[in-house]
């Protein structure tokens, strides 16, 4: 049997090249990057280049780089870490309703602890209104984070143009000798590899990536932390990675995730057009042979899309039949997708992405999320092509909504 891996948003498989790196550190550079010993050095030298390199493409300083144990922990640490140490300037908060669970719930967190939560509604396309984010911008928001790619829709935000509303907020506070801090978080976890990570550019305060969605590791992330920022730990120990996040660093998987994101952003302009062209074959098709079907996020088609919409994401409906049935008989002929987010598929809840857009209850009942990768041919899309009209076919047969 065939098989057909349409989940990268989910998880990336490990680049030979990274695996092989990896490999050679876990046998050669085991000591601890804390002991003053000669392992304990070679280990410490590691660490460093790969914080030099993450920093390089970043453009940022490598001091600036913190290594975590994963996107969502980083995500943790930029907000509770913000919020808990800029709380007696202000505490209110800022961030959109299409947000990644590690961020929403987070946020839901610092409303439990007395915070003032604000989520900025997204357009039909799942762009943030950047109209409405001004207005509930005041003088006790003290964070706001947005994510640059959106994990289930593909929805890239107007990252920079954000960016200069929070300069331009810090300048007028300036201006009016109001000394509340505010800063600006995005998880960029969805847009490595593809899009832009420079931080200067961005105009971002701290920025999100993880390893396992660039073919690196799983179990390591980074979090970019602009110097000078009011910022406390959530993880308390032996005072690693600056103090802000304590426990011996996975000096194998941090080297990975370095030549991990080397690797992507070597790849990044040629591999993004590969994928764009195989992304806009697939969406045709779909839309073309399966009736009531209809594409949520960014259409590429309509030509002001295409930028708004990461090269490897396709998410569609189905109405009349639900996600999880289409995802499962799928996986019977090899093909694996998502239907929502993978980091919550335990959940029965409709995806809170495709209902944001403004989709009814259906819409985000018959999800199904595709995301291409570097493996990805177009004889893999049609294989897929040839499969899934006659499993929407069947399953509508006994679909309550058709049964009379």
């Amino acid at each position: 049997m065939q098989r057909i891996y349409l989940d990268y948003a989910s998880t990336t498989p490990v680049d030979a090249k990274v695996q092989k790196v990896m490999q050679r550190v876990s046998e050669k550079i085991y000591g601890n990057p804390g002991s003053l010993h000669t392992a304990g050095r070679e280990a410490k030298t590691a660490l460093f280049g790969a914080r030099k390199t993450v920093a390089q493409i970043l453009n940022c300083r490598p001091e600036e780089i913190i290594f975590t144990g994963s996107g969502t922990e980083s995500d943790n640490l930029a907000i509770l870490g913000i919020a808990r140490a800029c709380k007696d300037f202000g505490k209110h908060v800022i961030t959109s309703s299409i947000e990644h669970h590690a961020v929403l719930y987070t946020f839901e967190q610092l409303r439990k602890e007395g915070f003032k939560v604000d989520f900025v509604k997204v357009d039909k396309d799942g762009i943030l209104n950047l109209d409405e984010f001004k207005k509930l911008i005041g003088d006790e928001t003290i964070l706001v984070s947005v994510m640059y790619a959106n994990n289930e829709i593909g929805t890239i935000q107007p990252i920079k143009e954000i960016g200069e509303i929070v300069k331009n907020i810090r300048a007028d506070r300036q201006a009016r000798a109001i000394k509340t801090p505010i800063y600006f978080h995005t998880d960029a976890c969805q847009a490595a590899g593809y899009l832009d990570l420079d931080v200067q550019k961005l105009g971002v305060d701290l920025l999100t990536l993880n390893g396992s969605k660039i073919y690196g590791p799983k179990g390591v992330g980074v979090l970019f932390v602009k110097a000078g920022t009011k910022i406390e730990p959530v993880i308390f120990g032996g005072g690693q990675e600056n103090g802000l996040r304590s426990g011996t660093e996975n000096v194998a998987g941090i080297v990975g995730l370095a030549e991990a994101l080397k690797i992507s952003n070597q790849k990044k302009v040629a591999e993004s057009k590969r994928e764009i062209k195989l992304r806009d074959y697939f969406i045709k098709q779909i839309l073309k042979n399966i009736p009531r079907t209809v594409l949520n996020g960014s259409d590429p088609s309509t030509g002001s899309g295409q930028e708004n919409r990461l090269p490897n994401n396709v998410n569609v409906s189905v109405l009349d039949i639900e996600g999880e049935a289409m995802l499962l008989w799928l996986d019977k002929h090899g093909i694996y997708v998502s239907t929502g987010s993978a980091c919550d598929s335990k959940s029965l809840e409709p995806s809170h992405v495709i209902l944001a857009l403004g989709r009814p209850y259906e819409y985000a009942n018959g999800n199904l999320r595709f995301t291409l990768g570097r493996q990805t041919t177009k004889k893999d899309l049609d294989y897929v092509l040839k499969v899934l009209p006659k499993i929407v076919q069947d399953l509508r047969k006994i679909s309550p909504v058709n049964v009379k």
